[in-house]
């Protein structure tokens, strides 16, 4: 029951995320996941075939039931869900609770609805949007709504959080011999009346008729599927007593949830007809609560909506809250609809003016790491309040500033405030983790007659930009545009750094974004022209993302030579010095990134300018050092890498570290890929502040790194030294931190004007991912960010390379 969000059915994920190799499961190699056999609150039924072909109940469920004596509080618990064969990349899915089972009672949770099926659910003690699988998954009772990490049986069962859990179908996390057998699109699988629990799902549970129960003892058909769904016993054409303010309440999920409600009356206001089709509709007629959006999306499904802007509609289906992850706010819904048309060309209701007037200064209310969503809003305090009171209806916004280039997906993003946290080229700058950018909204079109204009930062979209306002997992609240204001293109150019001097060493950084042998000429020569003319050629160049020769074939192949070939000459062809290149080869699909990619970082360097220190030794398992001599510091291996068995660097690029001469003096450069943002919770999500867990790597990381830079200094305090790479960090961030500790490293980033500090964007944020960092002895340099690609529609690269030009003779010797 899972369906694309938006219009898209796929997005690339956050700034390099690692995609690592699911993991191979054996069933027979699994010991068994247990908690403590219960003889109160168990798992009662799972049923995941709701509303899919064949079945009479139009939603999944899971029902809990209390063989205890006392009720058994609920709050602050959850049940959660894992797909029964996970993936590196699934995650448990979290549906939060609250209330008590009674003694000898259940509680039901509704989850996901299907387009199938003519049976409602008794009204549910909980609801989530879950799409259950009907035929294996797992379902675990968690003290707590922090969502599990567990992926395999033996992990869970080591998991104290876990209540109760049940694997059905083919499950690989279960409790004893085996999952509970026979689910399917018309079986659930459920334990007996006594509600035994030996931990033992295959024995515990068996297959049959779904059966859930309510709380107060309600099952399909008895009355207690949520009334009259607002019908009002009226006629076809008669609206129902239920408005879409009703629906969608004063909190983020609506009260409705999991009801039928009927004849709900509206305007259409906007129709999606690709991706998640459906249509927006709105009640001209407001309530009185500034917090209840007066719009909501009506789902259609696989069906193309037969209605037209302007029709006034009633609709009837039911409540549903759609999460688009399993981190991301909710997008309140009406699923399984049907429509009457009263009539056509209607006015629409007026829209809401978004500027910097109305949307609040504060971005988002925090709940201790906890969810938001029970929350009352607070939309004259917070902005993402304020957006989700509005969710579902017209808004429109004036004039506004493109902050993020128009993507493959027909995306841009835009301010309504023009003064917010401004770059110097007209972007929005991420300067704190306290301030993302409470401006910032993403547009798309919902005409598809037209093509989506190709739009860089600083541009704007000038007259008024209007459309039902929506929620994704990719950037959060969004513009769907009906009306898209015209284009003006304010000019950005790419930047052109100046030529470093006779007695200046110049070293970049660049991310060329997965570069290998195979790829098409044009990117290997726009990446080319990058280093040659707008990094004007620097002497040494710190290149992450390069591939091994065949790219992502998993084939073994570990070796870069064809890459870096093609990539010299191209450079050489637009002007640029005969590279020399040094690296070493990670062992085959150790290293992260795409799979069969093997990434690595590469030295380039110009031996008309400087020369290379080669020392055998460097290999991908054996650790450079630091030697101290007479004549200062050495490394045992050049190019070595750092630790590379420490398990900072478990699969995750891992340090190259060489040694430089220019003008007789060593210069030590180490080039960095520190593993991505993968896992972490977005901004703009349900859990706030939102978890940060991809730190605890980097941080490790970057201790690694300050303690090898602290050896340096121990051989030889004026070792000149550029810690240079994708951090993938922030400057204000821990990882920074660490890398810096005891002052060994100075972040030239910060050097900079604050509106200059930036090589990435991400959302609409201008942020900085990339870094140079040098030593004490340091002491005269010049630095430069190049933005050459994050800001722009038409990019080589995701990434914005920088220089920095060490006069080194002036700085300070041994």
């Amino acid at each position: 029951m899972s369906r694309p969000v938006g219009n898209r059915t796929r997005r690339a994920a956050y700034a390099l995320i690692s995609v690592g190799v699911a993991s191979a499961f054996a069933i027979t190699s699994l010991p068994a996941a247990y908690a403590t056999p219960s003889a109160t609150a168990v798992i009662s039924e799972v049923y995941g075939g709701g509303g899919n072909s064949g079945a009479t109940l139009t939603r999944d469920f899971v029902e809990l039931g209390n063989a205890g004596s006392a009720a058994y509080d609920l709050a602050g618990y959850s049940v959660q869900y894992l797909p029964g064969a996970p993936s590196a990349s699934s995650l448990w899915q979290v549906t939060a609770l609250s209330g008590a089972v009674a003694p000898g009672g259940r509680f039901l949770v509704a989850e996901a609805a299907g387009t199938g099926g003519s049976t409602a659910l008794p009204t549910a003690d909980a609801t989530g949007s879950v799409a259950m699988s009907a035929t294996s998954g797992t379902i675990a009772l968690v003290s707590g709504t922090t969502a599990l990490t567990c992926k395999t049986a033996a992990d869970c069962a080591a998991d104290g959080r876990i209540v109760d859990l049940v694997g059905y179908g083919s499950a690989l996390v279960r409790e004893g011999s085996g999952p509970a057998t026979g689910a399917s699109n018309t079986a659930a699988v459920a334990r007996g009346a006594a509600l035994g629990d030996t931990d033992d799902n295959a024995a515990d549970l068996t297959a049959g008729t779904p059966s859930p129960v309510n709380s107060a003892g309600g099952t399909p058909g008895s009355g207690d599927g949520g009334g009259d769904g607002g019908d009002g016993g009226g006629d076809p054409t008669t609206p129902g007593t239920v408005r879409v303010h009703n629906i969608q309440g004063t909190t983020r999920l609506s009260p409705l949830a999991g009801q039928t409600v009927s004849r709900v009356p509206g305007i259409v206001t906007g129709v999606r007809t690709s991706g998640s089709k459906g249509y927006w509709i709105q009640d001209p007629t407001a309530d009185a609560d500034s917090r209840t959006s007066e719009g909501v999306f009506v789902y259609t499904g696989s069906a193309t909506p037969t209605v037209a802007v302007g029709d006034s509609v009633l609709v009837s289906g039911k409540v549903s809250e759609y999460y688009p992850s399993s981190t991301s706010q909710s997008v309140t819904e009406l699923t399984a609809p049907t429509a009457t048309v009263l009539s056509s060309g209607n006015a629409l209701p007026a829209a809401v003016a978004l500027s910097a007037a109305n949307v609040p200064a504060a971005y988002i209310p925090t709940a201790g790491g906890g969810s938001i969503e029970s929350l009352a809003l607070e939309p004259a305090v917070y902005a993402q309040d304020f957006y989700e009171s509005t969710e579902g209806m017209r808004v429109a916004f004036s004039d506004a500033r493109v902050v993020g280039a128009s993507d493959a997906y027909g995306e841009l993003w835009v301010t309504v405030k023009p003064d917010e946290n401004a770059t110097a080229r007209g972007g929005t700058l991420y300067p704190s983790y306290d301030q993302p950018g409470t401006g910032r909204l993403e547009v798309m079109s919902l005409d598809t007659t037209t093509a989506f204009p190709s739009a860089d930062v600083g541009d704007e979209l000038s007259g008024t930009t209007t459309g039902p306002l929506d929620y994704s997992t990719y950037g959060g609240y969004n513009v769907q545009a009906t009306q898209l204001g015209t284009l003006v293109d304010n000019g950005l150019k790419q930047e052109v750094t100046r030529r470093q001097k006779g007695d200046e060493l110049a070293v970049a950084t660049y991310n060329v974004e997965n570069l290998d042998a195979l790829d098409a000429q044009e990117k290997i020569d726009r990446l080319a022209h990058g280093v040659a003319v707008n990094l004007n050629s620097p002497d040494v160049v710190a290149l992450e993302e390069i591939q091994d020769d065949n790219g992502a074939t998993n084939d073994g192949t570990v070796t870069s030579e064809a890459t870096l070939k093609r990539f010299t000459d191209a450079i050489r062809a637009a002007g640029g010095p005969r590279y020399q290149w040094r690296y070493i080869a990670p062992t085959d699909n150790q290293d992260g990134g795409e799979p069969g990619g093997n990434i690595r970082q590469v030295f380039l360097f110009n031996p008309k300018r400087v020369s290379f220190t080669d020392r055998a030794g460097g290999d991908a398992v054996t650790a450079t050092s630091v030697v101290k001599t007479r004549k200062g510091a050495k490394l045992t291996a050049s190019p070595g890498r750092i630790d590379p068995a420490s398990d900072a660097w478990d699969n995750s690029r891992k340090p190259l570290v060489g040694e430089f001469v220019f003008h007789g003096e060593t210069v030590f450069v180490i080039a960095n890929h520190f593993t991505s943002k993968g896992g972490d919770q977005p901004l703009h999500g349900r859990y706030q502040p939102p978890s940060r867990s991809s730190e605890t790597q980097r941080q490790a990381q970057a201790a690694e790194v300050n303690s090898f830079v602290k050896s340096l200094l121990a051989a030889d305090k004026n070792a000149k030294t550029v810690v240079l790479g994708d951090l993938n960090d922030y400057e204000f961030s821990q990882t920074v931190a660490t890398l810096t500790a005891g002052r060994v490293l100075t972040p030239l980033i910060t050097t900079l004007p604050a509106a200059e500090r930036y090589t990435y964007v991400y959302d609409g944020n201008s942020q900085t991912l990339d870094h140079i960092l040098t030593s004490p002895a340091v002491t005269h340099y010049d630095y430069d960010v190049v933005h050459i690609n994050a800001e722009f529609a038409d990019q080589a690269s995701d990434h914005d390379p920088q220089v920095v030009r060490i006069d080194v003779s002036r700085c300070r010797r041994g």
